[in-house]
């Protein structure tokens, strides 16, 4: 595993533990050249998933991907990571009973904003936002105002 501070692939695990009712490994590294420590999560891929684009091109999923949006949206928000984590499980849950090995990113856009809209209105007004790319005020205050009922 690379050092996300010094980029070393020199690592050492410090301590492993189920993480995410049991559907992930969370793993504690330190790097052996800076001493910086860091924690990654394991996941299994059962089978790869393609991400349909609005354009109609195709794209291997990455969930890196997924999770850095809703970090983005959740920006500066009390949200904890396990929480971000949860949602991105939650979607993933979400995506593999609804479809097969392909699943249009329209219908990943509706499960993050479900779920932020669940767990935080800014949040989800942001994603919203740059997911429905709104052209003017108007539209922004119109999401806003369906909020309300």
């Amino acid at each position: 595993m690379k050092c996300p501070f010094c980029s070393s692939p020199e690592t050492k695990v410090i301590d492993s533990r189920s993480a995410q009712k049991n559907n992930a490994i969370r793993r504690r590294r330190e790097c052996l050249d800076c001493g910086h420590r860091f924690t990654t999560y394991e996941y299994v891929v059962d089978y790869p998933l393609v991400i349909i684009k609005n354009d109609g091109s195709r794209e291997e999923y990455d969930r890196a991907k997924l999770q850095k949006s809703i970090k983005i949206a959740c920006n500066k928000r009390p949200i904890p990571q396990d929480k971000i984590e949860e949602i991105v499980l939650e979607i993933e849950k979400g995506i593999e009973e609804t479809s097969g090995s392909e699943i249009a990113s329209k219908q990943i856009g509706e499960l993050v904003m479900k779920h932020l809209k669940d767990t935080d209105e800014v949040a989800y007004i942001r994603f919203a936002s740059v997911y429905k790319q709104f052209k003017d005020l108007e539209e922004f205050k119109d999401q806003i105002n369906k909020m309300s009922l």
